[in-house]
């Protein structure tokens, strides 16, 4: 990767609509080796999708918490099997897992507290081979997303 492909992958971070044309002017670019080194850059799975940032309050997700996993025991089988049935939660918007305790933080959005509630009594209890669930609601997004640092 030299400087034309990171000065490309700063431009799509922060404009992810703008026109091949556009980029390949803006990198110093013709058309087609601008398509080749993106062709390349999804290939190599630097660039793993494209996607609009949406607003969640403006879909009725007002609410938002991280809860903290801790698996009852950190076996290969278990591990598969918890992040697994994590796919099965779509108000779980982002699960990272941890070195030391607790063993996953996930990010969670629903309408209000709840239907928060609800979603943790009914699917977060439920997901396989938790010991321990501890959460803490967003007050506010400070920084709720952007451009890894190119």
């Amino acid at each position: 990767m030299d400087a034309i492909d990171r000065k490309i992958l700063a431009i799509l971070q922060r404009e992810g609509r703008i026109s091949a044309t556009d980029l390949a002017e803006r990198v110093g670019l013709s058309l087609s080796p601008c398509h080749r080194r993106l062709r390349a850059l999804e290939e190599a799975g630097v660039i793993t999708d494209y996607r609009a940032s949406v607003e969640p309050s403006k879909l009725g997700l007002g609410f938002a918490a991280i809860v903290y996993a801790t698996l009852r025991e950190g076996s290969r089988e278990n591990v598969l099997a918890f992040e697994k049935a994590l796919l099965g939660v779509p108000e779980i918007v982002q699960a990272q897992r941890l070195f030391g305790e607790p063993d996953y933080m996930l990010h969670v959005v629903s309408k209000d507290l709840a239907t928060f509630q609800r979603l943790y009594d009914d699917s977060l209890l439920a997901l396989p081979h938790v010991m321990r669930l501890n959460s803490t609601l967003v007050m506010k997004s400070v920084i709720p997303s952007r451009p890894f640092p190119i």
